[in-house]
């Protein structure tokens, strides 16, 4: 008899591609990494809030004048029509505006 593939495997992982124990998940039986350094800096050191003010108001104002020509010039030629066109409007609905164009009505 046989053992299955999960007693040749020698855990609960199946065998890999090439027959090999490729290890319960998260370890999976390679060759450590060597090389990786970490570091820690412990939760009563660590300030972080530091600098957020400054760097906030400096970040605000970079991202404001990088973008207020692209948004300020249709927004003022924007105005310019609606006003123009609003006392267009008032005028030709006054006294003088119906005088003037009266004989024009189609």
């Amino acid at each position: 008899m046989l053992p299955t593939l999960k007693l040749q495997s020698g855990g609960d992982a199946p065998l890999g591609k090439y027959n090999n124990y490729m290890g319960n998940w998260g370890h999976f039986g390679g060759q450590p990494q060597k090389g990786i350094i970490t570091f820690g800096l412990a939760p009563n050191r660590q300030n972080p809030l530091a600098g957020a003010a400054h760097d906030a108001v400096f970040n605000v104002w970079r991202r404001f004048y990088s973008q207020v020509f692209y948004i300020s010039i249709p927004v003022i030629a924007g105005y310019l029509v609606i006003d123009w066109a609003s006392s267009r409007n008032h005028y030709l609905n006054s006294k003088a505006g119906r005088a003037e164009f009266a004989d024009s009505e189609e």
